[in-house]
């Protein structure tokens, strides 16, 4: 082949000029070079844009910066829209940052509010109980992430009850020592409407535990006992929280209050119309048999049992006070020893020098338990408040419930039906 000889192409044909009549074109290979040729550069003058110094600064620019830390935010909980009621805290709480400081003024007495803040000082609340119808002035500072001191103030004011009702206790409070026998009482010196509220406000914790429950004497009075006589040694706990408790048509608890009572030995008199004799018994054993005389078959003793709430070693009594006055059939008025009274319907048990010939033998008095003055002198010294006297064959109704004490006379489903709270 000759050095001019040129090329063949796939036909077999001379790379040199092109046959007659065909165009003069580059050969396949030729424009698949510059395509390649031409992806290359594009693919180079992407990479120069996208990682140059303009590049760099175009990512920087999109970033978004860090937002601020938040500022604290301070809320009064308990809200100063509406009167609160005095019982509940006022709270004050921080969002974003810790309560430095906060104060709370009565503002009639100029008096600071204790409270306490929270551990991790997101928190502030009041420790000690308001007062009705007050207001109070809150300050409150704080910190946030941001460093910026915050500081709240607000005014809170409390409700102004109608009636407040206080809630006394029998026994009172001195009289910590008493008998098997004792109810607890908590009488208001206002009706109360919603008895289930204030009964839940009211709590009976006895040492050793002992069943008991709470029976409604009147809308004023409630009474606790245990399903049976309280065990000697018994320690008893009442309390009664009634501050801020809503009682009903207007009327709140005045205030809180509390005791502590010890029960004594078992003291438990049972005295027989029927034979005319009385069993003393301490913590259930016999100690004393007595000749008596009960009430008559005009003015039997009740019966049922009968708890002592008061004595005295000298009284007058008048049978004038219970409707017998002077001049009518039956009247008396005299002095008499050694009185211990078991009923809120002149039921004593006392000295009567006057009847010793008929007791043992009859029942000659006007409801109460005769006896002679020496037996009576025993009697006054042993028995005391919450101790018991059981009345059996008198003849007589049933100590009613309302009586004090009559509150053993229901059974304990009765009792329990008595319960506002069910």
């Amino acid at each position: 082949m000759s050095s001019g000889a040129g090329l063949l192409n796939r036909s077999g044909q001379s790379g040199g000029a092109p046959p007659p009549g065909r165009p003069d074109v580059a050969p396949r290979w030729a424009h698949r070079g510059l395509g390649a040729a031409s992806i290359l550069v594009a693919v180079v003058a992407l990479i120069t844009a996208t990682s140059g110094p303009g590049a760099v600064s175009s990512t920087l620019a999109d970033k978004p910066e860090a937002p601020p830390p938040p500022q604290a935010v301070v809320a009064i909980q308990s809200g100063t829209t509406t009167p609160i009621n005095p019982a509940t805290p006022i709270n004050v709480a921080v969002q974003h940052g810790t309560l430095q400081n906060v104060q709370v003024t009565d503002t009639k007495t100029g008096k600071k509010i204790d409270g306490q803040l929270a551990a991790d000082s997101a928190s502030w609340g009041t420790t000690v109980g308001l007062s009705y119808a007050d207001s109070y002035q809150i300050d409150a500072t704080a910190i946030g992430p941001d460093h910026q001191v915050v500081h709240q103030t607000g005014t809170i004011t409390t409700i102004k009850p109608a009636i407040q009702a206080y809630p006394s206790f029998i026994p009172a409070p001195s009289q910590n020592n008493v008998g098997v026998g004792q109810p607890l009482v908590v009488k208001f010196d206002h009706p109360v409407t919603d008895k289930a509220a204030a009964e839940k406000a009211l709590t009976v914790t006895s040492s050793p535990e002992q069943a008991g429950g709470w029976y409604w004497i009147s809308p004023s009075e409630v009474h606790y006992r245990p399903q049976v006589y309280w065990q000697p040694n018994t320690t008893i706990n009442l309390t009664a929280n009634m501050f801020g408790v809503d009682l009903g048509k207007g009327t709140f608890g005045e205030t809180n209050r509390s005791e502590t009572v010890k029960v004594h030995d078992s003291w438990i008199a049972k005295a027989d119309g029927k034979s005319e004799t009385m069993n003393i018994y301490q913590n259930g054993n016999l100690v004393k048999t007595m000749p008596i005389s009960l009430g008559s078959a005009k003015y039997p003793s009740h019966v049922g049992p009968h708890i002592v709430s008061d004595k005295q070693p000298t009284m007058t009594m008048d049978s004038c006070t219970y409707g017998v006055c002077e001049g009518q059939a039956g009247y008396y008025k005299e002095k008499v020893d050694q009185d211990v009274r078991i009923s809120n319907d002149g039921e004593f048990v006392h000295s009567a020098p006057w009847s010793t010939g008929q007791q043992g033998d009859s029942n000659v008095s006007h409801g109460c338990v005769n006896l002679s003055p020496a037996n009576a002198k025993w009697f006054f010294d042993h028995f005391n408040v919450g101790d018991v006297v059981e009345i059996t064959n008198s003849g007589g109704p049933p100590l009613p419930v309302y009586d004090t004490y009559g509150d053993w006379e229901p059974t304990w489903d009765q009792w329990q039906a008595g319960s506002a709270v069910h």
